[in-house]
């Protein structure tokens, strides 16, 4: 089972992650140095993700900008809110597994969210992810419940939720900003515990 640094508060220890998905792909924990790595990733699929994604501005491209996104995660990761992930082949990224606003107490949830990279689709990559992140929310992190949101017309990404057990409990109208428009999202969750 893979395991992931966590830290803060909330933890009672420090370890590491990194996990084989595929013979040459490693999920691990997201670093500062991968900011370039992620900037690139981002320029080669911006075509591929800008149905699934809000507008993003050219800026949001660049390894600048990804510093400041993964030193925002690392942030909250050390406090117990957010577990930022990357998918790599060597030094590249080719996707991204985020479980963000975790929240404590009687809710103990979090959002998960994922991409991958156009040229890596098909290989059962976010499928392997996000079932690793699953068993570790519930074994490490000692999560409840993980939630997702999805377009009802990404088929691909609503099989991978399924595969990993997450259920639809409802629609949400015009939840999020998707491509310039504000659209409906199937609702899902996976109850952990």
């Amino acid at each position: 089972m893979p395991v992931i640094a966590t830290s803060g508060a909330h933890y009672d220890r420090a370890v590491t992650f990194s996990t084989p998905l595929a013979d040459d792909i490693i999920l691990r924990l997201a670093k500062k140095g991968d900011a370039e790595a992620i900037a690139d990733a981002y320029v080669r699929n911006r075509q591929h993700l800008a149905e699934w994604e809000p507008v993003r501005s050219d800026a949001f491209f660049t390894a600048a900008h990804q510093t400041t996104v993964v030193s925002t995660q690392l942030g909250q990761h050390a406090t117990g809110g957010c577990l930022p992930l990357v998918l790599c082949q060597g030094r590249s990224v080719v996707g991204r597994i985020n479980v963000s606003n975790i929240v404590r107490g009687p809710f103990l949830s979090g959002s998960v969210g994922y991409w991958v990279d156009g040229s890596f689709t098909g290989r059962g990559l976010a499928s392997a992810a996000l079932q690793a992140v699953v068993a570790h929310s519930r074994d490490e992190l000692g999560l409840h419940r993980l939630e997702a949101s999805v377009l009802p017309r990404n088929a691909a990404s609503r099989r991978v939720l399924a595969r990993a057990g997450f259920e639809s409990i409802g629609v949400a109208p015009a939840y999020l900003k998707i491509a310039g428009e504000w659209q409906d999202h199937l609702l899902t969750q996976r109850i952990l515990l």
